[in-house]
């Protein structure tokens, strides 16, 4: 595995530990009380606010409810897409999987990484690669913002559930199922979706780990998928 791909699977497994051992408390994601605080101006969760502070330098005031409720309440948002996928996310594909880069190549990585997150705010695949580059090019402080926001968004998710079948990790993208598994240090080897719209997500074996699946909901991004492709 080249090394831009392997610092991908490592970099954020030391937050995704704590989240494991119950340091992150897990709340069930209500919908309804998310809708209506982001689409509330006048409350601290509006939206706009939020997308200001996480795009900002703040490390310190944007929280794990902050973060939940970005990245839940952008599903009430206009131009959420479920599948979206932005242009310049594979622009520059074949970079990825070189042993080594250029400061033009790292460059490169990084311009489109922003181009694609312009687009598509939680592309968690373009934030990790953005993050790979800044490192890098040595670029600690704009490095640990961002993955101070990487590492909010995974919170977020994991707060979501256990990634059990009784209790699963809810996403609103469904490359963020993979996302997850690949932070966890897991491979995935095969993938189920129920009709109640939970997904199943098989992992090859890990030594020392009883773990062999996670679950996924995925029934905010079914519904909001029927709305925008009725056919």
């Amino acid at each position: 595995m080249k090394k831009l791909l392997i610092y991908i699977l490592l970099m954020p497994l030391s937050l995704v530990a704590v989240a494991q051992q119950s340091k992150v408390e897990v709340t069930p994601v209500d919908f309804d009380h998310v809708r209506q605080v982001t689409m509330n101006p006048k409350n601290d969760y509006y939206f706009p606010k939020l997308l200001k502070m996480f795009t900002g330098n703040d490390t310190t005031g944007f929280k794990l409810e902050h973060a939940r409720n970005l990245y839940y309440g952008y599903t009430f948002q206009e131009d959420y897409d479920p599948f979206r996928e932005s242009v310049w996310s594979s622009k520059v594909e074949e970079l990825y999987y070189l042993d080594k880069h250029t400061r033009m190549e790292l460059d490169t990585i990084e311009h489109y990484a922003d181009l694609s997150l312009a687009d598509n705010i939680f592309d968690l695949n373009q934030m990790t690669y953005q993050i790979f580059a800044l490192h890098k090019k040595k670029k600690f402080f704009k490095e640990n913002i961002r993955k101070f926001r990487l590492d909010r968004i995974i919170a977020a998710i994991m707060s979501s559930g256990r990634g059990t079948k009784e209790s699963p990790w809810v996403v609103i993208a469904p490359d963020h199922e993979y996302n997850i598994v690949n932070f966890l240090g897991y491979r995935a080897v095969s993938h189920e979706t129920s009709d109640d719209g939970i997904d199943c997500i098989t992992v090859e074996p890990r030594p020392g780990k009883t773990a062999t699946e996670f679950y996924f909901d995925l029934r905010r991004v079914l519904e909001v998928a029927a709305m925008k492709y009725p056919d």
